[in-house]
């Protein structure tokens, strides 16, 4: 599976990579705006791909059909990733990685991003990356087997940017809060915000991911 998507090219000479993953019904269109309100320095040179789930039927939606990176059978947060879906999306997305590698992009340089759904697939393919990126983005998000993550994982250390609204009623603020220490327990880097705000991004919260993401990509 190719994944097509909304690309952002640098100001200057392209440095570093940022690919930021959408939500469930949404499309790479939907954060492609939050670019010039970031508004990182020109010299950074950093791309953003903000590439576009399948479209497929979503069980939990009566079976619609719409962009989605994997399938929700059930809103339990323990089944509520098909992890098989969030494989078969982490290793489309492992390809855009690797096209920025081969273009030239160390690793370092790269950062895995995602909002809800694509958060849950950035935090399930960046530990099990065979190289370490320069850091991974979960906004309002959970993990799909956390337990697994142990076993399976290929990075000893990770940075990781968590950020989550208090009167989200999408993802509860107690399952983004799981992952933060699945992630600490792993001996990850990883930073949690907690905003007063439901299932979204706020200015305040666009402000921490500008200094997390100069502190990371200088």
């Amino acid at each position: 599976m190719s994944l097509d998507a909304v690309i952002i090219e640098p100001q200057s000479s392209h440095k570093a990579t940022v690919i930021w993953l959408h939500g469930l019904g949404d499309s790479g269109d939907g954060f492609a705006p939050i670019v010039p309100e970031i508004n990182l320095p020109a010299e950074l040179g950093v791309k953003f791909i903000f590439p576009h789930a399948p479209i497929q039927p979503v069980t939990i939606n009566g079976g619609m059909a719409m962009r989605s990176w994997y399938d929700i059978k059930s809103l339990d947060l323990d089944k509520r990733a098909d992890e098989q879906g969030v494989q078969q999306s982490a290793a489309a997305v492992q390809q855009l990685i690797d096209a920025e590698i081969d273009n030239g992009i160390a690793p370092s340089n790269i950062i895995l991003a995602g909002f809800s759904q694509g958060g849950v697939v950035s935090l399930y393919l960046a530990p099990r990356l065979p190289y370490q990126l320069a850091g991974v983005m979960a906004l309002s998000t959970y993990m799909c087997e956390p337990a697994k993550l142990k076993l399976e994982k290929q990075q000893a250390s990770l940075n990781v940017f968590m950020a989550h609204g208090s009167f989200d009623d999408v993802v509860p603020t107690g399952a983004g809060k799981a992952a933060y220490q699945t992630l600490l327990e792993l001996g990850y880097e990883v930073s949690w915000q907690e905003y007063p705000m439901a299932h979204q991004v706020c200015l305040e919260e666009i402000k921490a991911i500008r200094t997390w993401l100069v502190s990371r990509l200088n």
